[in-house]
Parts: structure tokens; sequence; C-alpha cells
């Protein structure tokens, strides 16, 4: 299982690194598929592991010094990350796994439509 769980971190840190995601795309999906953890246990899980972001911040600094980083930019997005988390997983807690999986299902869906088309 920590094997799993390594990599599972790794492709996240990876996904990352490469497209700026993690969390939501790549561990909670992993952590319900492969893991077969429930799906409010995974999004609680993956935002733990995001607490300590010590391969985002090795991330940020490559993009950093490539000219990339705007940090007022990433500042704005912290203080709303914050409220943002708090409130969802709370939403989280209180509704059943079933349709939280159902929900993200249609995220990802939606999100995927709009960068293929748009």
């Amino acid at each position: 299982m920590i094997l799993l769980l390594v990599a599972i971190g790794l492709g996240a840190g990876f996904l990352s690194g490469l497209f700026g995601i993690g969390g939501g795309v790549v561990i909670v999906p992993a952590l319900i598929y492969l893991a077969k953890m429930p799906a409010p246990q995974a999004a609680g899980t993956s935002l733990a592991a995001l607490v300590i972001p010590v391969s985002a911040a090795i991330g940020a600094f490559t993009y950093y010094r490539a000219g990339h980083l705007q940090f007022r930019d990433a500042l704005f997005i912290t203080l709303g990350m914050a409220f943002g988390a708090f409130f969802g997983a709370w939403v989280a807690t209180n509704v059943d796994a079933f349709y939280l999986k159902r929900a993200f299902a249609v995220l990802l869906v939606f999100m995927a439509v709009k960068m293929w088309v748009g």
C-alpha cells in the first residue's frame, strides 16, 4: 500500500509540475480506484498531502527561474483556496459519497470538453 501511495504521489507530482494539476484530477481518482478509498476520504487525504507542498515549491521555483511565476497572483489564489477548501470540505463531508463521485465526474467531463473545444 505504501508503494502505491508513493506512486500516486509521484504521478501527481509529475503532472503538477507539467500541467499545474494534481490533487483533484490525479490523486483523488487514484485513491478512489487504486487504493479503494471512499470519495470523501480520498478528497481529505489528497488535501492533507498538499498541505506540505515541498514538491510544489520545488516545481514553482523552476517556473520562477524561467520567468513563469506571478507571486502576487499565487498569493491571492492561495487565499481563495483556503476559504474554498474549508467550504468544499464541509460540503464533501455532508454529501453522500455516491453523489460526490458523480459531481466530480461531471466536473472532469465539463473541463475536458471546454479545453477540447475552446
